[in-house]
Parts: structure tokens; C-alpha cells; sequence
């Protein structure tokens, strides 16, 4: 305790030995980009010295103001913030995500051994990771979208160099209520109180000992009494600091104790995390200590220990020794999962969306960006992320009845599958078929055949079966020359259509893509956003068609676990002049080629097909497909 008694002597002139502020006029660098709204520049003073450029006030951590980027161009034209839009950080469950952790970086000041090796990690190139452009964009977005608290971590975010002026600048984003940082606190006594004058609301420190010799062993750095001092610090700031620990048996189970005790004189929340397993250690659950086990520990101490108070949406188990200044809490992860109330989403450095720790479901927001996705589709695909959020984490048998059914399902019904295609009674060896007809797919159920492929050619429509009323195909003028179609004449009215489009994957697919282990990603969701965005370039990819204004595109790619298929709906509308009938289908074609693409790499025997319109309104003709009609 003599050490602690020193390190607390230590934070208490740390306070006075940063003199250094946040200067407001450098806070508004990246505003138009955080928030949408343009900002007032401001002249950043120039800095004449190396000396100078080496102090640790906030202003090191500023960055002069760069040319405008496309994020910027993105929002130069926006004047207010967008308002909630049809809830896509709701999922199917009616849980509503109000939380986003953003990692800022891999890299990390310790090397602790249950983390990684003595000689550290291979990291990812910098080009790899999100600019800060790009998180205070994203941050924009998920604000606008819901998102009122934002927690920042890492590896360790502190080693970012403009971590101060990403946090006035998040901060800055109207209708966020809360920014947080989770740290190791090696260099809180040099940043906390910057961070705090930009605008830091919370801070969570992670400390599994209060032991400098075991401090060392474990992080193989040393610093203990900084991370001491760091917490001390926050407390004088007015912060409750939340110290984070990891109880894992055999490692600090015996410093329960310690850390309840740690509690008596600060006002801090220590929160006792249960271990948990991963598939990276074969989910061994022997050094799980659970919840009440250490309820039991620490009321043999302390027999008055008793539960507090909890909010709606707290991970986190209140609990107090009366008389105590601080609390204690734990985070019953294994043991009483809270995930009927999560409302946390996790954006990792190089981009990619997590709906849950335990999952391995990642959709690269990043690459949408940089492949200048626009911003309605970006948050099609948050929300198409958010929507395949499961009921709960995984555990050991999470797939276990799914994975059996499916070993166990003949394969036959994947045969049959395809043989329901086409019905046709006698076909002689020497056939030929209309145009309209998958002549591929017929030779692949009758190989043995010679199949002709006829496309008959004409102005006018003879027989009337097509369903067209006009005496003249409209794509063709009288000498059988392509045109557009001159739709200026025609009514303004709502319009919609909807096609739908089958892939077969068979059985092995079928089964990684309901695990979630396509190496490529999740399959449905990147389906999902390529359909929505191949509607919206129907025009570019068909010829003749008109470049029309759509108000909605929905595309749906469901997994049909019975028939081995991904079942893919596009339903777009549109008030016009045209209707939307190529667009539907320029939806769910693209959707298929997009499950074609990420799933080739395990086998090429898949099959697209049923490629249909559905249905449309709108127009002087309606038409609605017989669902019993074999075609």
C-alpha cells in the first residue's frame, strides 16, 4: 500500500503540472465533416520551433486543415443534420443500437500475454485502416441514424496523435451525448486533461492487477504506478473512472479482494469481467470464474455486499460495500448473457461493423466508402448488418442441431431442386427451342440431346400472348432499328415492381454461409447492398432504358436452408413516367452474381436461375405472376 500511498501523492500534483489547454480555435477542423454543417475556418497558429512542435499540449494534437476530401464534397452541400430514417440501428429483435464502440488503431503501448506475443503483432498496412476523415464521417452517420453515445477504443487509442482533436470533433456532432475512451492508462496523467477540455465524458481504464510486480509479468512493460496516478487523476477531474478487469483463474482471482478494497477510498467502478472463450482457444471454459462464485468471495469479506441499482441497458451488475466510495460490478457475459438489451455496434480500425463481439459477421464499411458508395447506401448497408443481428451471442452448441440437420439432409433435394425447372413431356433429339426458354439449363437435364437456340425476330405482335396491347414492339422503330422509347406523353403515376431470383449453392455453401464462414464475408448482406446498388445503374447497364429517379429499393437475399438456396426479392418504386420492371430485375440479377462471386472459391456448381418479374403496378398494364403456374 506504501506504493499506492506514493502514486496517489504523485496524481495529486499531476493536476497542477499540466498547464496546458485545449485551444478552442482549432476545434472546428473537421466539423462540416462530423456534424454536416459548414464550418467558420479558423487560422491554426504556426508552429516555429522543433521545441515547440514536441511539447504534449492539446495543440500537438490538432492537424492543419487539409484540401476538401470527398467526405467533404459529400456534405458540402448539407445545411442541417438528416433526421432518423426508418430506424435501420433497429433490429429484427426491436432492439434499438444507440452505442458504437470505434477502435482508432491496432497498435498498442503493452504486450500483455493473453493478448499477444513478447515481439508484438504483424498490424495491417496504414492504408488498410480508416483515415480520420472517415471515422468522423461514420460518426456522423451513425449519429444521425440513432447513435448517442460513443465509446473509443483500441488496441490503445492514446497512441493516436490527433486522439484529442478526434474527440472534439466527435464530440461536436449534434444530438451525441456521450464520448468515452478505453485505455490501459499509461499516459492519462499527459492527456486526460486535454481529452477532458475537448470534451471527454467517461473514462474506462483496463487493470486486471493491483500488483506492480504481476503488472509487469503479465503487460512485459512497466508502468503500473502511471496507470495508479492516471486513475487517481480522473477522480480529481470529476470522473468515476471504470477500471475494467478480466478475472481468469489461476491468473488474479486471488486479488478480488484487493479490488474491493481498492474501492473504499475512490470513487471508482470496478467491474469484474467473466473470461470469455473464443473459438481461438477452443472455447475452454476452465478459467471462468463465474458471477456468483465471486458474489460468494467477496461476501465472505464483506457479508453485507449487496446489489445496486442498474439502468435499462447496463452490462454491468451493480454491487457495494456500504460505506465504500466506489461500487463494484460485474459483466455476466457467460454466465447470464445480457443480450436480450444489448444496444452496442463495434467499428473496427480498418472499417468493418460488428453487430456483436462474439460474431464473426464483419461488413467493411470502408470499402463501401472508398468505392464511393453514397450515403443512403451506406446506411442500407448498416442497417442490412444490424438486421442479421442474432437473438444471442454464440455459444459451444449454437449450431449444433442446424450443422447435424444439415449433414444428415440428402442431397437429393438439391437435384430435385433443379429438375423442377423445367417439365417438359417428349423432346425429340433434334429440338428446337424458343428463345425465351434456359436452353443451358435444359442441356443440363437432358445432355444427351442437341438443343438449337431460335431467336425469331418482328415488329409487330401477332398472336397477343405476350400481354402487350400494342401493335409494335416498342424498342424497335418500323425497320427493326433499336430506339428509346419516347415516354413524354405518358402519365405521371406511382409505379412498382418486384422480381425474384433463386441460387443454388448446395449443401456445403449453404452450411458456410449460415455459420458465417465465407472467407469473403457475410454473403447475404453484401448481396443485399449490390442489389440496391444495381438498381440504381440500371441505365448504365441496359441500353435502352431510362434513366429514371427511383424513391425506394429493397432487396431481400434469404438463405433457404430445405432447397440448399439463397432466395433473392427485389422490390423497387419509383412515380413516373416508366416503370421500374428492368430495375427489379437488375436487382436481383446483380444480388445473384454477387452470392455467385463470394461463394465460387468453395464450388463452381452453382446455379442461377428463376430470374423473374413478380409483379408491377403502375401504368396502363398491371401484371401479378401465378404462383401456381409451373413455367
Amino acid at each position: 500500500m506504501n506504493a499506492i500511498l506514493r502514486v496517489g501523492i504523485f496524481a495529486r500534483n499531476a493536476a497542477a503540472a499540466i498547464t496546458t489547454s485545449y485551444p478552442t480555435g482549432s476545434s472546428n477542423n473537421y466539423a462540416s465533416i462530423a456534424t454536416g454543417v459548414a464550418a467558420t475556418k479558423t487560422q491554426l497558429p504556426v508552429e516555429k520551433s522543433a521545441s515547440t512542435a514536441n511539447t504534449h499540449s492539446a495543440t500537438a494534437n490538432t492537424i492543419p486543415e487539409q484540401k476538401p476530401s470527398f467526405v467533404r464534397q459529400q456534405n458540402s452541400k448539407q445545411a442541417k443534420v438528416k433526421p432518423i430514417s426508418s430506424q435501420p440501428l433497429t433490429d429484427t429483435f426491436g432492439r434499438h443500437h444507440t452505442y458504437l464502440r470505434i477502435s482508432l488503431t491496432e497498435r498498442c503501448n503493452l504486450r500483455c500475454q493473453y493478448c499477444m506475443p513478447a515481439e508484438g503483432v504483424q498490424l495491417q498496412s496504414k492504408s488498410n485502416l480508416l483515415t480520420t476523415e472517415e471515422i468522423l464521417y461514420l460518426a456522423r452517420i451513425f449519429v444521425e441514424q440513432g447513435v448517442r453515445k460513443i465509446r473509443l477504443t483500441g488496441g490503445e487509442p492514446t497512441v493516436r496523435r490527433d486522439i484529442v482533436n478526434i474527440i472534439a470533433k466527435i464530440k461536436s456532432i449534434p444530438k451525441l451525448e456521450n464520448i468515452g475512451i478505453t485505455t490501459n492508462g499509461l499516459v492519462l496523467t499527459r492527456l486526460l486533461v486535454p481529452m477532458q477540455r475537448a470534451g471527454l465524458d467517461a473514462v474506462n481504464i483496463s487493470l486486471d492487477t493491483l500488483r506492480p510486480e504481476r503488472f509487469e509479468e503479465i503487460t512485459r512493460r512497466k508502468g503500473w504506478e502511471r496507470v495508479i496516478a492516471g486513475i487517481d487523476l480522473a477522480i480529481q477531474l470529476g470522473y468515476k473512472p471504470k477500471l475494467n478487469c478480466v478475472l481468469m483463474r489461476n491468473f488474479n482471482e486471488d486479488e478480488i479482494c484487493d479490488f474491493v478494497e481498492f474501492t473504499r477510498d475512490r470513487d471508482v467502478d470496478v467491474r469484474f469481467i467473466e473470461y470469455m472463450p473464443f473459438t481461438g482457444n477452443k472455447w475452454q471454459t476452465d478459467r471462468l470464474i463465474s458471477f456468483k462464485e465471486s458474489v460468494e468471495i467477496i461476501q465472505k469479506r464483506w457479508p453485507d455486499f449487496k446489489a445496486l441499482p442498474n439502468g435499462p441497458n447496463d452490462t454491468s451488475k451493480a454491487y457495494g460495500v456500504p460505506g465504500y466510495k466506489g461500487q463494484v460490478g460485474f459483466i455476466t457475459s457467460m454466465t447470464e448473457h445480457f443480450c436480450g438489451t444489448c444496444n452496442r455496434l463495434r467499428l473496427t480500425a480498418d472499417g468493418n461493423i460488428k453487430v456483436c463481439l462474439f460474431g464473426n459477421k464483419e461488413f467493411s464499411l470502408r470499402d463501401a466508402i472508398r468505392s464511393k458508395c453514397s450515403e443512403d447506401d451506406l446506411i442500407a448497408l448498416i442497417g442490412a448488418a444490424v438486421s442479421r443481428k442474432k437473438k444471442q451471442h454464440a455459444d459451444i452448441n449454437i449450431h449444433n442441431n442446424t450443422v447435424t440437420r444439415l449433414h444428415h439432409k440428402k442431397n437429393e433435394i438439391f437435384e430435385s431442386r433443379r429438375e423442377q425447372r423445367i417439365n417438359y413431356p417428349k423432346i425429340s433429339k433434334d429440338f428446337s427451342l424458343p428463345y425465351t426458354f434456359d436452353t443451358n439449363l435444359i442441356s443440363s437435364q437432358f445432355p444427351k440431346y442437341n438443343f438449337k437456340q431460335i431467336r425469331s425476330f418482328c415488329t409487330k405482335n401477332t398472336d397477343g400472348d405476350c400481354g402487350n396491347n400494342s401493335t409494335n414492339l416498342t424498342h424497335v422503330d418500323a425497320t427493326g432499328k433499336a430506339q428509346m422509347v419516347d415516354v413524354s406523353v405518358k402519365e405521371t403515376t406511382k409505379r412498382f415492381a418486384e422480381a425474384r431470383a433463386t441460387v443454388l449453392v448446395g449443401p456445403k455453401i449453404t452450411r458456410l454461409i449460415h455459420t458465417n464462414n465465407m472467407k469473403k464475408g457475410d454473403v447475404l448482406s453484401v448481396a443485399q447492398l449490390a442489389g440496391i446498388m444495381g438498381a440504381k445503374r440500371t441505365s448504365e447497364l441496359i441500353p435502352l432504358c431510362h434513366n429514371i429517379t427511383l424513391s425506394s429499393v429493397k432487396v431481400e437475399a434469404k438463405l433457404n436452408m430445405e432447397m440448399y438456396s439463397v432466395d433473392i426479392c427485389g422490390r423497387v418504386q419509383c412515380t413516373g413516367q416508366t416503370g421500374v420492371e428492368m430495375e427489379a430485375l437488375t436487382a436481383v440479377t446483380l444480388a445473384a452474381l454477387t452470392v455467385y462471386d463470394m461463394c465460387k472459391a468453395v464450388s463452381h456448381d452453382i446455379t442461377i436461375t428463376d430470374i423473374k418479374l413478380w409483379n408491377k403496378t403502375g401504368g396502363k398494364r398491371n401484371f401479378e405472376r401465378n404462383q401456381n403456374k409451373v413455367d
